[in-house]
């Protein structure tokens, strides 16, 4: 046990000296836990807050790059085992999925074990997903970013890789279940508190926030709120160009998880991220639900930080 253990350590200090971010500050003290300074540069300190873990580094680049070494080191846990890696994984952010290809291909690190759920994609009609050719698709953009990054002979078969499709919910669901459940959820913060896209309840929707926790993969229309945000941040402000439905993995699936990693990489995340932790628990705020799961962990910027703790 305490060769596998020397041997994990000595993968993942590769992987940090793998891509250019910031290294000698990364290294300082990446196991610590607990409330206090880390280091005087990427990692400023780490908070709880209503059981929620907070870690806070210096600036973008370090959000991205603790997500990837979060990812892989989940995968290289699960590979000295001989298990599978079962990850619900995210397009937004994506800036992790290069640097992730990178650290898998100079380690050598087999994915063919690694099953990715992405939990979310943007649909034409309720009945219809976007075209994987078209810049809005997260199809594509897993392909682009991620996976044909990979060595091929490194890379999970295509069989690997599922998103959720329209008329085939209940199956995702069960295909998740089959596998023993979610290893690692990764995601981002909305502009509302959702998570994926499971939509914030209106104020007079009488939805629980037991009976939110509850829903499972569907289709949905995507809020005013989320399309303005993500107009503003993907589409240069192109309100009239995007997808009014989306179909998401669900809150069910995503606190059944056995560990939640969601990664703020935008100023206005303050905001939702304030009441995702300050705030009582509710559907009109579904981040509020995450305090469920006994192992979350949000990964923040200092500017989203400023004033939260």
């Amino acid at each position: 046990m305490e060769n596998k253990s020397r041997q994990r350590k000595n993968k993942i200090e590769s992987a940090r000296n793998a891509v250019g971010y910031d290294l000698e500050s990364l290294r300082k003290m990446r196991y610590s836990k607990g409330k206090g300074k880390i280091g005087r540069d990427a990692f400023e300190m780490i908070e709880k807050v209503n059981g929620i873990v907070c870690k806070v580094v210096e600036k973008e680049e370090n959000v991205y790059f603790d997500m990837a070494l979060t990812m892989l080191e989940e995968i290289i846990r699960h590979n000295e085992k001989n298990e599978p890696t079962v990850m619900i994984v995210p397009v937004g952010p994506t800036q992790q999925y290069p640097l992730l290809a990178e650290m898998v291909n100079r380690l050598h690190v087999s994915l063919k074990q690694v099953y990715f759920f992405n939990m979310d994609e943007y649909l034409v009609t309720p009945q219809q997903a976007i075209s994987p050719e078209d810049p809005m698709s997260f199809h594509g953009r897993m392909q682009r970013e991620f996976y044909d990054l990979v060595d091929p002979a490194l890379v999970m078969p295509k069989e690997q890789r599922a998103f959720p499709e329209p008329g085939k919910e209940a199956e995702y669901d069960r295909r998740i279940a089959a596998l023993g459940g979610v290893d690692l959820c990764l995601g981002g913060l909305g502009i509302n508190g959702h998570v994926a896209f499971n939509e914030a309840a209106e104020a007079a929707d009488p939805i629980t926030a037991q009976e939110f926790a509850q829903l499972g993969t569907r289709v949905l229309p995507i809020t005013r709120e989320t399309q303005t945000i993500n107009a503003y941040g993907y589409q240069r402000g192109d309100l009239r160009g995007m997808p009014q439905w989306c179909i998401t993995v669900g809150m069910k699936q995503i606190l059944a998880s056995r560990k939640i990693y969601l990664a703020l990489n935008r100023p206005w995340q303050h905001g939702p991220l304030k009441h995702a932790l300050y705030a009582p628990e509710q559907a009109q705020l579904p981040a509020t639900l995450l305090r469920r799961n006994a192992h979350v962990t949000y990964c923040m910027t200092k500017e989203i930080a400023e004033g939260l703790f």
